[in-house]
C-alpha cells in the first residue's frame, strides 16, 4: 500500500471585515474526520459571523512522506493544513488540498497565491497519521558526502581568452584593437 486516505470535512467562518476595503474576512477553523460531501453548507450563525462546512477533501498519507509526518506530529499541537485559493467561480474560496505534511503546507506558502490555514489535529487523526508511520517510516541514514582527491591549487592551462595576453585575469573581456592610420 503506497497511500491511504480519509475524508476530511473543512470548516470555514466569514465575519465582518474591520476596513471598508475587505467586506467579509475568511477563516478556516476546524476539520471534520469521515464527514460526507458538502458544498457550503451553512452549519451555524451566530450573529454576524457564519460557519460552512465549505467541501470534503481526501487526506492522503503517503509513505515516502513519513519523516513529515513524524515532524508535524512532534509538533507542540499537531496540526492538519488547510490550502485555499481566491474563488474562481460564485464562491468565495476553492479549498485545495489539506494535508498533514508541514513541508508541503511550506511549499504553498512560499508561492503567496494560497492561503494557508493551520488547524490542530484531533486525537483520532493523531492516533491514524501515527499508526501509520509507525507502519511505514524508515530512517535515513546520513551518509556524509566524502571530497575528491583532485588538486585544485595547480595552474590551469586553456582557461579564458586566448586573445588576452595578461595571465593576471584568464576571465576579463578583451580590449578592442586600436588601429593606428598614418
Amino acid at each position: 500500500m503506497k497511500s491511504i486516505s480519509i475524508p476530511l470535512g473543512v470548516v470555514i467562518r466569514r465575519v465582518p471585515g474591520v476596513t471598508r476595503w475587505a467586506r467579509h474576512v475568511w477563516k478556516a477553523v476546524a476539520v471534520l474526520p469521515g464527514a460526507s460531501d458538502a458544498n457550503w453548507k451553512e452549519l451555524r450563525r451566530d450573529g454576524d459571523a457564519v460557519e460552512f462546512h465549505a467541501t470534503t477533501l481526501p487526506l492522503e498519507l503517503f509513505r515516502t512522506d513519513t519523516e513529515a509526518y513524524l515532524h508535524g506530529l512532534s509538533a507542540k499541537v499537531p496540526a492538519i493544513y488547510v490550502v485555499m485559493r481566491e474563488g474562481e467561480t460564485d464562491r468565495p474560496l476553492d479549498v485545495v488540498l489539506v494535508t498533514a505534511s508541514p513541508y508541503e503546507a511550506q511549499d504553498y506558502a512560499d508561492t503567496g497565491e494560497e492561503l494557508v490555514e493551520k488547524m490542530p489535529m484531533t486525537d483520532g487523526l493523531i492516533a491514524w497519521i501515527r499508526d501509520f508511520i509507525e507502519l511505514h517510516h524508515e530512517d535515513e541514514v546520513f551518509i556524509k558526502r566524502r571530497r575528491d582527491k583532485k588538486r585544485v591549487d595547480l595552474k590551469q592551462d586553456g582557461i579564458g581568452d586566448a586573445r588576452i595576453r595578461q595571465t593576471a585575469d584568464v576571465y576579463r573581456a578583451p580590449q578592442a584593437r586600436k588601429e593606428t592610420v598614418h
